[in-house]
């Protein structure tokens, strides 16, 4: 059950409602996630913008998709997998390729690398030793790399904290992490 009430988009009314009528038309509907965060449009917006920024990286939609896998199932946001899942696929990851990444690992070595070198950020807080640094390098890794990586670890523990605390509903075909599991 959702622990913090979704807004109806129908009855959203200016900057809000400008907002979802702008996701609406890049996603073909409005998830909860955003009429979740629309209840705090600060909220919101912070997303979109923080978003919107990383897409334009470097790192390939795969990639970030494979991070915010990886990040979903260590922070156990079934949310954040199921929705993640379906971006995912629609990225052009297999069904193999997104089970896999939600256990940190992947097919070609660079991803593998990127992958672990998420999960140990993710387990060390951001204090990652100067030897795991290193081997993010070794395996080809440029600095500007390496941060896109760690801003997709962020944005993605934000979306997955929000939704465990908020409880929003899954609205995509349901996955279950193995923490939640």
């Amino acid at each position: 059950m959702q622990r913090i009430p979704a807004i109806d988009p129908g009855k959203a009314t200016g900057e809000v409602r400008a907002t979802l009528d702008v996701v609406k038309s890049k996603l073909g509907g409005v998830p909860n996630l955003f009429t979740t965060m629309a209840v705090a449009p600060s909220v919101l917006n912070a997303y979109l913008a923080f978003s919107d920024a990383v897409g334009k990286g470097c790192l390939s939609v795969k990639v970030r998709e494979q991070i915010a896998l990886v990040t979903a199932n260590t922070n156990g946001c079934d949310y954040c997998a199921s929705a993640h899942q379906a971006l995912g696929k629609m990225a052009g990851l297999s069904a193999e390729e997104i089970e896999k990444a939600l256990d940190g690992q992947a097919g070609d070595a660079k991803t593998a690398a990127a992958l672990s070198f998420a999960q140990t950020v993710l387990a060390e807080r951001g204090h990652v030793s100067d030897t795991v640094l290193a081997s993010a390098r070794e395996v080809g890794f440029s600095d500007t790399e390496i941060l896109e990586v760690v801003a997709n670890v962020v944005l993605n523990i934000f979306t997955n904290y929000f939704n465990n605390v908020a409880g929003t509903e899954v609205d995509f075909p349901r996955v279950t992490t193995r923490r939640a599991a």
